[in-house]
């Protein structure tokens, strides 16, 4: 019984704190807390492969006094985090990405979630979605280049369709008699909506219907239209995509204002992550005196963003062998800088946009222990 006991003094410690604190501080509910980070970044502009939003959530209610950032969520950082008195750590990286089959004692990411748990902390992951967004990494980590402009080198797609439906459908009515009855008929089809403007056909005038439908009514209008041949004549049928997002995608393709030589630019990027040393590989027939005019940008890993892309730099955490040999055999040259130090730098620019964002209602505070765990020696 004792060690039962002993257990919860973690637990009982912080709650004795939050009730002394509670008088003089903000509180925002989870929920609450939980749309408003969506509303400053969808997740919908995650990957599909990530796993993203809140991956552990205290019995509810629960309230949020102190928003933890860290990129990586170690034992050590989760340790910090308690003892911070952290209500929800935003951890970038999903500290759960593969399924669990267990939740023992055995393994460090298990161990996170029984923390978690016991002390009433909830755990949130952004991860590509703040990769994609407009104020996000890649934004940030471009800003180390100098004055630019920049593009996403892969734009997302907006979450929903401009109109009403995933596929539109298009045909002439032969005949001005026939048009109502056509036009109830569709109406009568759930997931349709109507438009009609004029069109002429072989020097007649005739009425040419346009249908938004989902997929599933989709298929309910060809049957009617098959059925009734003798109302209608050319028919397109057209598949409906998301419109692309001007700012928000992965990596950024930056043209810089003023070209400069690779050698300084090596030295603003050190400056912008506060690295003492990168790692380079010049692109075939290129010196630390070539110049560089357009840069790719991809914060993390950056090999599938990259590949194919027209630069004279590519900038990120880190790529296989094979894919700086092709980039640098195309005269490109790259820098790596090692997976997370590509990112964390973002956090203090994250804080000061969600201070803003959330009008200060809440405490939030970044890591002092979170680092890369790869050092040059």
């Amino acid at each position: 019984m004792l060690s039962s006991r002993v257990r919860l003094v973690p637990t009982t410690v912080r709650l004795i704190h939050s009730l002394i604190c509670s008088s003089s501080r903000s509180f925002m509910d989870l929920k609450t807390l939980l749309s408003s980070l969506n509303d400053f970044a969808s997740l919908s502009f995650a990957e599909s492969w990530d796993n993203v939003g809140l991956l552990v959530e205290p019995s509810p209610p629960h309230t949020v006094n102190t928003l933890f950032l860290t990129n990586d969520l170690t034992e050590e950082v989760m340790e910090e985090a308690l003892q911070k008195k952290a209500d929800l750590i935003l951890s970038y990286h999903p500290p759960i990405f593969r399924p669990m089959k267990r939740i023992t004692w055995k393994t460090w990411k298990e161990r996170l979630v029984i923390q978690a748990l016991e002390n009433r902390v909830g755990i949130y992951s952004p991860h590509t979605a703040y990769d994609a967004a407009p104020q996000g990494v890649n934004t940030w980590l471009a800003k180390g280049l100098g004055v630019c402009t920049s593009r996403p080198i892969h734009a997302s797609r907006a979450p929903d369709y401009p109109t009403e439906g995933t596929h539109r459908v298009e045909f002439n009515v032969t005949h001005t008699q026939d048009l109502d009855k056509v036009i109830s008929a569709v109406k009568g089809i759930a997931g349709v909506s109507v438009t009609s403007f004029s069109a002429r056909s072989d020097d007649e005038e005739q009425t040419r219907l346009s249908l938004n439908c989902t997929q599933q009514a989709l298929m309910q209008v060809v049957a009617f239209l098959s059925q009734n041949r003798q109302y209608y004549q050319k028919t397109e049928i057209l598949s409906l995509e998301k419109p692309l997002l001007l700012h928000t995608g992965m990596g950024r393709l930056c043209t810089l204002d003023e070209s400069v030589s690779l050698a300084t630019m090596i030295e603003q990027i050190k400056r912008h992550l506060k690295l003492s040393h990168v790692r380079l590989a010049l692109g075939v027939g290129k010196t630390l005196e070539s110049t560089v005019k357009v840069v790719a940008v991809c914060a993390g890993s950056g090999s599938s963003v990259l590949q194919g892309t027209e630069a004279d730099l590519y900038l990120t955490g880190e790529m296989s062998h094979h894919d700086v040999l092709d980039a640098a055999s195309q005269g490109i040259n790259v820098i790596l800088c090692e997976h997370s130090n590509t990112e964390r730098g973002f956090l203090s620019d994250l804080r000061d946009m969600l201070d803003a964002y959330l009008e200060n209602k809440i405490n939030i505070i970044v890591s002092e222990i979170d680092r890369d765990p790869l050092h040059v020696v």
